[in-house]
Formats: C-alpha cells, sequence, structure tokens
C-alpha cells in the first residue's frame, strides 16, 4: 500500500537539490551584479577620455538593445509590443536608459567613478523619500530618519575630500548629473512596482535601450557632438564592448535572475557592494585617490542606506 513512498522520497530530494542549483545560481548572479556594476563606473570614466559620453552610451545601448531583441525576436519568437505595453516601454527607457544610465556616465566625465558609484548607491533613500511624499505608502520612523541623515553626511564627507581638488565648476556639474541619475533610477524602480505590462523582463530591457539610443543618437547628430565612427580609438572600442558585453548583456541578465530567485533583502546586496568595487577600482586601475575620508564617508554613506533598507522591510513585516 505504501510502495509510492520511496518514489515520493526520491522526487522530494531531487526537487530540493533543483532548488538548492537555483538558489546558487541565484547568489553566483548577485556576486555578477555586484561587482560587474562596479568596474563599468571606472571603465565608463576610461572611457569619456576617449569620445563624448553621451555617445559611448548610445553605442553601447544600441549595440547591448539589438542583441536582446534579435534573439528574443528570432529565437524565442517574442511577439512585437503592443501600443499600451511601448508606451510603458517609451517611458522607462527615458527614466533608466535616457536619464538615469545616461546622465551617469555623462557625470563621470567631471567626478571620481567611486563617488558617483556612491551617489548610485543612495537611490533606496530616494525611494523611501518618494514613496512617503506621493504615495504615503511608506511609513517614516526614528530608525528611517537616523538612515537618512546618515545617507547624507556620508555623501558630504566624501563629496568635501573631493571638492577642493577638482574644477569647481566642473565637479558641481557632475554632482548635479550623478544626483539627477540617481534620482531618475529611484523613480524607475517605483515605476516598474506600480506598472505591470506583462512583458518579458529581458526583452523589455532590449526595448528600452534601443529606444534610448535613437533619441541620444538623435540628439547627438543634432548638436554634431560626435567623433566620426571610423576615427573612434581602439581604447574606445574596448571600453564599449567591455560596458555591453559586461555591463548590458551580463550583469543585467543577472541582475534580473537574482532578483527573481533570491529573497528581496539578499538581492539588494548589491547596492552595498557596487560603489565599495568601483571606489577600490577606481584605486587600483586610474589611481583615483583613496583617503581615510573617503573611505569612512562610505562607510557611513552605507550604513544609512542599511539602516534604511531594513527599517522598511521591518516596517513592512509588521504590517503584513
Amino acid at each position: 500500500m505504501l510502495w509510492y513512498l520511496p518514489i515520493l522520497g526520491t522526487l522530494s530530494i531531487k526537487i530540493k537539490a533543483l532548488a538548492l542549483t537555483t538558489k546558487v545560481k541565484g547568489y553566483f548572479a548577485l556576486f555578477i551584479t555586484s561587482t560587474v556594476w562596479g568596474t563599468t563606473w571606472v571603465v565608463s570614466k576610461v572611457g569619456v577620455t576617449q569620445l563624448p559620453a553621451l555617445q559611448m552610451t548610445y553605442l553601447r545601448q544600441f549595440i547591448a538593445g539589438s542583441i536582446f531583441l534579435l534573439y528574443f525576436i528570432f529565437i524565442k519568437k517574442e511577439a512585437l509590443p503592443n501600443v499600451k505595453q511601448f508606451k510603458w516601454l517609451f517611458i522607462m527607457s527615458s527614466i533608466m536608459f535616457l536619464s538615469a544610465n545616461a546622465l551617469s556616465t555623462w557625470a563621470v566625465e567631471y567626478i571620481p567613478a567611486g563617488l558617483g558609484a556612491l551617489i548610485g548607491a543612495l537611490y533606496p533613500l530616494c525611494v523611501v523619500i518618494l514613496e512617503r511624499i506621493f504615495f504615503n505608502s511608506i511609513r517614516i520612523n526614528s530608525l528611517t530618519l537616523l538612515g537618512l541623515f546618515f545617507g547624507i553626511v556620508g555623501i558630504a564627507i566624501v563629496f568635501y575630500d573631493n571638492a577642493f581638488n577638482s574644477n569647481t565648476t566642473h565637479f558641481l556639474l557632475g554632482i548635479s548629473l550623478s544626483i539627477f541619475a540617481m534620482l531618475s533610477w529611484s523613480v524607475g524602480t517605483i515605476f516598474i512596482a506600480k506598472n505591470k505590462v506583462g512583458i518579458n523582463a529581458y526583452y523589455s530591457v532590449g526595448w528600452q535601450m534601443i529606444i534610448s539610443s535613437t533619441i541620444l543618437f538623435i540628439i547627438m547628430q543634432t548638436t554634431q557632438q560626435t567623433v566620426p565612427l571610423l576615427q573612434i580609438s581602439v581604447k574606445a572600442w574596448w571600453v564599449i564592448m567591455y560596458l555591453v558585453v559586461f555591463g548590458s548583456l551580463f550583469a543585467f541578465v543577472a541582475f534580473i535572475f537574482s532578483m527573481k530567485v533570491l529573497p528581496t533583502a539578499i538581492a539588494s546586496l548589491y547596492a552595498y557592494i557596487n560603489p565599495i568595487v568601483a571606489i577600490l577600482c577606481a584605486y587600483i586601475f586610474i589611481n583615483e585617490p583613496l583617503t581615510r575620508t573617503i573611505i569612512l564617508g562610505t562607510l557611513v554613506t552605507l550604513f544609512g542606506v542599511f539602516l534604511v533598507n531594513y527599517a522598511v522591510k521591518k516596517n513592512a513585516k509588521l504590517s503584513s
């Protein structure tokens, strides 16, 4: 009568092994996201010395987006987006790629790559503030306020250390671009959470890249601030290829996969690791300064981000 128990036992073991394998893949994807996106800040810093930042961005996005779309349209046989989905894709591409990605790349032309990455890491704090102001969906308590305080103080410490070693006008422009890019990423994060259109996440990234690269191309051609393709240096092409293969393909795929299979608290760890990788790589490979003040400011900033994330997750558990 109980002949099926050994079969069920074997099946249970196989299911657990499969779940373990998926989780291991998720942690590996998180590692890829954290480290690769950290290095892209430094690679972008090298790239903007070779050609205009926005031109480098649209070349990167166009090549990576084309690869995504070719794969999903011709191999996976995905249908073209409908009107509703295309409107959503246009909004997302404008927020996440045209504003967040393009402006953060442009910013490192004027500020250190490590500082740009650290400002980018503040997006969870901005998400909390925006959610509270516009949707009243997050409760701000003393722990949240403490986290916001530490985040701002940490950035101020790093800002102070860098401000007196740079051209003031260019430095402030870079800071402004970086902050606007971070705010755009925050808005995009909220928009994704509140607006679902039923399109494959990887497929949508390809469309967003193509749309944003087309807009950037038009802007750059209108202003005539581009380097002819045949005159782009070999070094610049290596930078673009690195950003395409590792920054746009591997890292985006790994990021989306880790968000799907890992708990949110774990998957969001990339926000803490990313700027540390960027700061260390910038120090090792392009000789950006790494002073005690910068280390202190970085740790204070990331501690603030941690406190805010912890407070939000704690409140969510109490509310459920």
